[in-house]
């Protein structure tokens, strides 16, 4: 089993700055790639941005060059930094983690509101 735990949501005003946290604790081994997913009130869950063990990143097209996605393997945590944030940012924040062999991980999301 493998938990997620995501952590750093806040309210914030447009223009700010706020920084996730995603623990993983548990078959942490297993894990091949780890990820943020946001969901707004109302619409679909989108990915955000991805990292793999190896390192490599991706991100949505709507972030790209305002979110930085990371992560700390000593400490089992990816963390994803968001600068210049926009209203339309504004969503719950899952943290996923990807096991080729298995389903995959989810936590329980943190909520990210940006004000105008």
């Amino acid at each position: 089993q493998v938990q997620l735990v995501e952590s750093g949501g806040g309210l914030v005003q447009a223009g700010g700055s706020l920084r996730l946290s995603c623990a993983a604790s548990g078959s942490i081994f297993s894990i091949n790639a780890m990820g943020w997913y946001r969901q707004a009130p109302g619409k679909q869950r989108e990915l955000v941005a991805t990292i793999t063990v190896g390192g490599s990143t991706n991100y949505a097209d709507s972030v790209k060059g305002r979110f930085a996605i990371s992560g700390d393997s000593a400490k089992n945590t990816v963390y994803l930094q968001m600068n210049s944030l926009k209203p339309e940012d504004t969503a719950v924040y899952y943290c996923n983690a990807y096991i080729p062999t298995g389903p995959d991980y989810w936590g329980k999301g943190t909520l990210v509101t940006v004000s105008s």
